[in-house]
């Protein structure tokens, strides 16, 4: 089969029309509002609680400093347990909050935190749980409110992967004290860069907005130390055009995902996540895992084949933070197993997958991994 002429990547940003995006550019013209809450930002928060059925919902202008901020929200300190399978955002968010990241192992089925090890990291400096809804699966949400309530512990979910999923007819978004988003370009849901963090109750979302926007509550009054996340009116008004091609750009992603298992699926020494049941995914991610036995080469191996053949699929998450020199050194039990966590991440290739993506792509990938 013939190799690709473009370079074909893990992802490419859905994007709308050009023309479809002039009149907002043209209303930030006239109005010459840029930034500081200003009605584009308005209206998104106010069109993306209503899409997400969530009750508040604060934009940043990118989910780093989401996840910052949502942690100065909740006073959190001390020891924070988390996962190692993530982007290093996840942990660099408590580092920069001066919190010492607590790593747990994950369980293997859905490469999500293992809410059955959690218990046995927790110390007297534990304040709170931020786990990852990686690949857009959901967390096993009520064993860890379970374990959090037992302990007096916050929970806040990374939820960068999971916008628009559903658990149980519900957004997994409303799980927890906070939720985290990130509206990244790489994300199903992009405002090139941005990102958000929902909450429950009008006196959270309250102070969010005051650390937000340097702490200030008026003109000459400053509540907290706060920063400068705020979200810019550009990035509202690609995100207010965005949201209305969501959902068909969701089912377009699904048909990949399924023509990737269809054709993957009589290939031994591959392996792809199950899929739960009450769950929408949001398909934003479609990671497969090589079993070097069954395959006859290494994950890396076929993941340089790709690359030779101009496709550019991604070890999501490879190495694990806890891997990484700034926490590798970290003095506590948590590094003593993370057995499955180094599995995956040392098995995993997630392949390319895009609304826009050419479904004979699938086939190529098909016949490099067969071929070997």
């Amino acid at each position: 089969m013939k190799k690709s002429d473009n370079p074909i990547f893990v992802t490419q940003p859905d994007l709308p029309e050009i023309q479809e995006f002039i009149p907002y550019l043209e209303q930030i013209w006239d109005n010459k509002i840029l930034t500081n809450n200003g009605p584009f930002h308005r209206q998104l928060e106010k069109e993306l609680a209503n899409f997400l059925n969530v009750p508040y919902i604060s934009l940043f202008t990118n989910g780093t400093l989401a996840l910052v901020t949502a942690l100065q929200v909740l006073r959190i300190t001390g020891e924070v347990i988390t996962t190692p399978y993530s982007f290093v955002a996840t942990t660099h968010s408590l580092w920069w909050n001066n919190i010492k990241p607590v790593f747990v192992d994950i369980e293997p089925k859905f490469c999500n935190l293992d809410p059955e090890k959690i218990e046995a990291a927790i110390t007297p400096k534990t304040t709170a749980i931020l786990p990852v809804h990686v690949y857009g699966n959901p967390c096993e949400v009520e064993r860890i409110q379970e374990i959090a309530d037992i302990y007096g512990l916050k929970v806040i979910y990374d939820a960068a992967h999971a916008f628009g999923v559903r658990y149980k007819r519900q957004s997994i978004l409303n799980y927890g004290d906070l939720s985290i988003l990130s509206f990244h370009a790489t994300k199903v849901f992009n405002t090139m860069e941005g990102g958000a963090i929902i909450c429950h109750d009008a006196a959270t979302k309250q102070r969010i907005d005051y650390l937000k926007n340097f702490g200030f509550a008026g003109e000459t009054t400053v509540m907290a130390p706060g920063i400068n996340s705020k979200m810019n009116e550009m990035q509202a008004a690609l995100g207010l055009l965005q949201l209305k091609h969501f959902e068909k750009n969701i089912l377009k992603r699904e048909i990949i995902l399924k023509k990737y298992r269809e054709a993957l699926s009589v290939i031994k020494g591959i392996s792809y996540l199950e899929e739960k049941v009450n769950i929408k995914y949001n398909y934003s991610y479609c990671p497969i895992f090589v079993d070097e036995k069954e395959l006859g080469i290494t994950r890396d191996q076929l993941y340089e084949k790709l690359k030779e053949n101009n496709i550019f699929g991604r070890r999501y998450f490879y190495p694990l933070i806890s891997e990484f020199p700034m926490y590798k050194g970290l003095d506590s039990s948590q590094a003593a197993n993370l057995s499955e966590a180094h599995k995956i991440a040392n098995s995993v290739i997630c392949l390319p997958i895009y609304p826009s993506m050419d479904l004979d792509i699938i086939e190529q990938i098909s016949h490099i991994i067969n071929k070997k």
